[in-house]
């Protein structure tokens, strides 16, 4: 590809990934409105408000029995698969593909497959199955549905349901799965992906050649183009009718927050209940949740500072009032001289690395004493800590395998939403800049700031507002931390609003908090809301309990 323009160093793959899944559900659009085109209807389906109704033309697909066997090579990386294997041994896990069609409007055409883990239910009277995504868009649900059987094992949720995991389209093991680089150019930062790319400068060229990398490595520019999240919604609708529910059951945290919203308008009458845990704010546009979620972790991050200051020996000093300039201080010059990392001294930790490292640890309050370790290595020359933890958050395996997170969360964002002029990218930073100083760099780079989605040919079809006016409903239930960093609860309140949920409020300082099985208050209203289909009293609160930790907590990954 040509050679990327920048003031700082080489953007370590690692900060990518943590750069393009930091908001979830963000990508390319300032816009407020759908797309000209009417590609975001159920045109091609008979009757959505009919459960019973297969849409015209689809019947092969929907009518398909999954044929679950052994989980063999359903992880995408080492990491991944020991996870599948623990479930396939604890909780008798079995795996399976679905084919889809790669476009809904062409079923006759190519397919795609979609991998799918489900974990039996360990009771004798079974509800149905409960479809889950962990979010990003890019998370793998194969993996994090094994590791959800273990932290949910006793739980009356998997007792009554089948815990269903999937690769969305384009992600870990489904195909055609989103390839942009290799393992080499993530560890070496050849190929940053991310939307706005805070600390660094790209040129149209830059732009066309990423898009035209990652057609070429992920089956053409027809699948390339088949992975936005409305046709994920619709993979979810096969799913339903393969697994032999009526109507579907869901968990959506994050970015699957935004997946179940579209399903839900898509298919209102095919619900039978939805648990959305780290809520995507469906009626802002994508500039407007950037700033939102930027304002949310450099609140966070002063909170991470108070919480340093009160420990003593703080690195970014004894004033909270005096962080940010702290961390400057610390950071900035990493932009010229970066340290190393690893145990043969072959990372780098630039200004990029060193913001995103701190990044994915303001995802939890546990990981806060893993950042400030991490600053403190800082000082002495050191970047390892600020590096694993974003390794951590980018799912790179210990050996150096990448999963397709980053790529995925490119390339799904890029389908689903308006993309940006370069003039307002370079507004967005701006803006972002201001309301979070935390992330910036403290150069002008407004001549390279670019949309990394530009050179995408089609126009995206997802829309904003959209999940607006949807009739027919059940009851949903929105679940929102009032410390969430990445989706800030103002966003949870806003999608109970816009669905006509009912919303539990959880107070604390983390992102998501419904699959750790930790959490009583929170699991028994989730438990309660799923099988009895029985809302939370209006009004109602849970608080994070303290979980006793051997050693500072990784940040969850994922978006």
């Amino acid at each position: 590809m040509a050679s990327m323009t920048r003031t700082t160093p080489p953007l370590r793959a690692a900060a990518c990934a943590a750069a393009a899944a930091l908001l979830l559900a963000t990508a390319c659009s300032p816009g407020g409105t759908p797309p000209d085109d009417d590609s975001s209807s159920t045109s091609s389906t008979a009757d959505p408000t009919d459960p019973a109704a297969d849409p015209a033309g689809l019947e092969t697909f929907y009518d398909q029995e999954l044929a679950f066997g052994p989980c063999e090579d359903y992880g995408t990386t080492p990491t991944h698969q020991e996870a599948v294997d623990a479930a396939v041994a604890t909780s008798a896990a079995e795996c399976a593909r679905a084919t889809v069609p790669l476009d809904y409007d062409d079923p006759g055409g190519e397919t795609a497959e979609i991998a799918v883990i489900r974990i039996p239910a360990r009771g004798g009277d079974p509800i149905g199955s409960l479809l889950t995504n962990p979010g990003g868009p890019g998370g793998s649900g194969v993996y994090s549905g094994a590791l959800t059987a273990q932290t949910l094992a006793a739980s009356p949720v998997t007792e009554r349901f089948d815990l269903i995991g999937f690769d969305p389209r384009g992600v870990g093991r489904s195909t055609p799965a989103i390839d942009c680089h290799t393992d080499a150019e993530a560890d070496d930062g050849s190929y940053p992906l991310s939307a706005i790319m805070l600390a660094s400068e790209f040129t149209a060229q830059d732009t066309a050649a990423i898009f035209e990398r990652c057609a070429e490595l992920s089956g053409g520019e027809q699948a390339l183009q088949a992975m936005g999240t409305r046709d994920a919604a619709r993979d979810m609708d096969v799913l339903r009718a393969a697994l032999g529910d009526e109507r579907l059951t869901y968990l959506g945290q994050s970015y699957g927050t935004r997946l179940g919203a579209v399903y839900a308008e898509q298919f209102p009458q095919r619900v039978r209940a939805m648990v959305l845990d780290g809520a995507a704010d469906p009626t802002q546009s994508t500039y407007e949740r950037r700033v939102a979620a930027y304002t949310g972790f450099q609140r966070a991050f002063e909170e991470m500072a108070a919480f340093c200051a009160e420990q003593g020996d703080c690195p970014l000093g004894d004033d909270p009032a005096g962080a940010v300039a702290a961390f400057h201080d610390l950071a900035r010059p990493l932009a010229e001289n970066p340290v190393p990392a690893g145990e043969s001294d072959e990372f780098a930790v630039g200004f990029d690395e060193a913001v995103n490292g701190v990044t994915a640890g303001l995802y939890a309050f546990d990981a806060w004493p893993a950042i400030i370790e991490g600053l403190r290595e800082l000082q002495q020359g050191r970047g390892d800590i600020l590096t694993l933890l974003t390794f951590s958050f980018g799912q790179r395996d210990a050996g150096g395998t990448w999963p397709n997170f980053a790529e995925a969360n490119y390339a799904i964002n890029c389908r689903d939403e308006v993309r940006m002029t370069p003039e307002e990218v370079a507004a967005l930073r701006e803006e972002i800049y201001d309301v979070a100083p935390l992330y910036d760099p403290g150069v002008d780079l407004s001549d390279g700031a670019r949309d990394t989605c530009e050179a995408w040919p089609q126009q995206p079809d997802l829309g904003f507002p959209h999940a607006v006016g949807i009739e027919g409903l059940p009851e949903l239930l929105v679940v929102s931390i009032t410390g969430d960093a990445t989706t800030p609860h103002a966003g949870g309140i806003a999608l109970a609003d816009v669905l006509g949920a009912s919303l539990l409020t959880v107070e604390g300082e983390q992102h998501t908090i419904t699959t750790q099985g930790n959490q009583p208050c929170v699991d028994d209203a989730v438990a309660r809301y799923l099988i009895d289909l029985t809302v939370p009293e209006e009004g109602a609160s849970c608080g994070i309990e303290p979980v006793p930790t051997a050693a500072p907590a990784a940040p969850p990954a994922g978006g």
